[in-house]
């Protein structure tokens, strides 16, 4: 006889009712393996925390020692540099890069080339070569500057831009 129903003999259940309550016990058995490793993994959890807050400590202690021992070994260019950023002026920008003074003067829309065009705030290779293509398509000739915002990237501010350093020449 099989012990399942020698079981649901001496408790009076059907065979049905014997293997929900197995299943219900191994599940219960189950969880409390589960919940036992969950509090073996949380207690090593805590112990390398609390490990890496003591050495942490550590850690900057002998920082702070390598740093004391570095110090008599610093470079005097090192030094001179470190009182240069600290200086009010600070760096200064290196010889060979100069910045770009702002173009203020104005551009015949008529004869401009391409460099030219470029000395523009906001204009580079491609928005002057988009210029030159709807000079040659007009001939020349544009009534005001508005007939500009016919040209793809020019927006309202590009075109206040372009009225300040462009010339239509009537």
């Amino acid at each position: 006889m099989n012990p399942f129903e020698r079981l649901s003999e001496k408790l009076s259940l059907t065979r049905a009712e014997v293997v929900a309550v197995s299943t219900l016990l191994a599940f219960l058995v189950f969880g409390g393996i589960l919940r036992t490793m969950d509090a073996v993994e949380l207690e090593s959890d805590a112990v390398r925390k609390a490990d890496a807050a003591v050495f942490s400590d550590t850690e900057a202690d002998s920082l702070i020692m390598l740093a004391r021992l570095d110090e008599d070994r610093v470079d005097e260019a090192v030094r001179e540099s470190i009182a240069l950023e600290k200086s009010p002026g600070g760096f200064e920008p290196a010889p060979g890069r100069a910045k770009k003074k702002p173009f203020t003067g104005t551009v015949s829309f008529r004869s401009a080339t391409s460099t030219e065009l470029q000395q523009i705030p906001g204009v580079g290779p491609v928005m002057a070569g988009r210029l030159i293509d709807f000079r040659t398509e007009h001939h020349g000739h544009i009534e005001s500057y508005d007939t500009l915002l016919e040209v793809k990237g020019i927006g309202k501010k590009k075109l206040e831009i372009l009225k300040k350093h462009l010339s239509i020449d009537q």
